[in-house]
């Protein structure tokens, strides 16, 4: 499905995802960690010998990108792709992130999240190939070139293939089968999962995959929430087990362990209920506050918000709100040390309770700017929330 104009070139272009890659290279040079990842492709042979260049080399302000690539690949037609590219703009989290957060509206909440993966280049075809996608997805098309993207439904993809492979090399045999959609700058398009799909485009052009995460039951339990759960109900963790009988073999340990094993899990039974539903409730919060992208170890737009929150706070801002598309949740309950837990952009922190305080995180919550009293001042709760990134400062007149 595709909408035509659903990104108007004023909001958001290719512009912007070019600052990102000003922001991956400026992190490089100052040796800022970062969780976005960077691959380079000629054809469909992947180079990553360019990477470092990309990210390191000389790229003088009046030279276009497409010709410093070039000189880089040391080929004519390129392809950059950059994961996890809402963490190096502001503007990309912002933006793209109310067109997802309208998808959850309206449809539902992918529990694994969502990146933005960048698709940067003036390559005749994806380097991937004709490929199948295992998630649904949303494709923004930015410019400013055209993308003429070519879809099969898995049935029909198998029909004219025998199988579920990708297809590389001269696949134009192929795209004569294909339902083609005409990208121009400002569309997005709709890829239902297990869609084969491919782009193919003629001049240079920049868009943005934006896959919905919505990962199996099993694996959300397996790889997160019964590891916590068993690790919660281990004892004595800190007693190493005995030496073992060279001439017993190895039944007598798989025989200790298995009875080990068997009352940690009717220990872990009891909680189960409990623990799940607090664990889902907190990846909820921490999904949603994050904007519906998914939590990484090291964003630097994260970083460049909070930066700029201290510095707004610093110039004689005089109220705070929380930066859209993110969100503010709070427990009601008060813990043990009398604070309570708040959650900002996928960041979790203790707030000392007190009523200053808990009728301001209410408001913020509610999306209200609230103005900085003596009182909500001279608490660490303040530097805490800035912290986060997802708070933005504000004066009288940017209210």
């Amino acid at each position: 499905m595709l909408f035509e104009n659903l990104v108007p070139a004023e909001v958001l272009g290719s512009d912007d995802v070019l600052e990102g890659l000003r922001r991956l290279r400026r992190a490089a040079a100052n040796g800022e960690q970062t969780s976005a990842r960077t691959r380079v492709y000629v054809g469909e042979d992947r180079r990553d010998d360019v990477v470092n260049a990309v990210l390191s080399a000389s790229w003088e302000a009046d030279e276009e990108f497409v010709g410093w690539m070039r000189r880089l690949c040391g080929a004519e037609r390129f392809s950059l792709v950059i994961n996890n590219l809402e963490t190096t703009s502001p503007v990309l989290s912002s933006v793209l992130g109310e067109l997802i957060q309208s998808a959850f509206t309206g449809w539902g909440v992918p529990m694994g999240g969502c990146e933005q993966v960048a698709f940067a280049g003036n390559y005749a075809g994806t380097a991937f190939g004709v490929h199948e996608g295992h998630e649904d997805a949303f494709l923004v098309h930015l410019g400013p070139g055209v993308k003429h993207f070519y879809c099969w439904s898995r049935p029909r993809y198998q029909e004219l293939t025998g199988g579920g492979d990708p297809t590389f090399g001269d696949y134009r045999w192929l795209l004569e089968q294909g339902q083609r959609f005409d990208l121009t700058p400002g569309s997005v398009l709709f890829l239902p999962r297990h869609v084969f799909h491919v782009g193919v485009q003629d001049e240079f052009s920049i868009s943005v995959a934006i896959p919905l995460y919505t990962y199996p039951d099993a694996r959300l339990l397996t790889m997160s929430i019964l590891p916590q759960l068993l690790d919660s109900v281990a004892n004595n963790t800190d007693v190493p087990s005995p030496m073992h009988a060279l001439s017993a073999g190895p039944r007598p340990i798989s025989d200790r362990l298995a009875k080990a094993a068997g009352a940690m899990l009717i220990e872990a039974s009891g909680p189960l209920a409990s623990h799940v539903h607090e664990h889902i409730e907190q990846r909820w919060h921490t999904l949603l506050s994050n904007g519906g992208w998914e939590s990484v170890e090291h964003d630097l737009a994260r970083s460049d918000s909070a930066r700029e929150a201290v510095e707004a706070l610093a110039a004689g801002g005089n109220s705070i709100r929380v930066r859209p598309p993110f969100t503010l949740h709070s427990t009601r309950d008060i813990d043990d040390s009398l604070s309570v837990v708040v959650t900002v952009r996928g960041v979790t922190i203790s707030v000392p309770e007190s009523p200053d305080w808990g009728r301001a995180l209410s408001a913020l919550a509610d999306g209200a700017a609230v103005e900085l009293t003596d009182a909500l001042r001279s608490t660490s709760t303040l530097e805490g929330l800035l912290g986060t990134g997802g708070i933005q400062v504000l004066t009288d007149e940017s209210r």
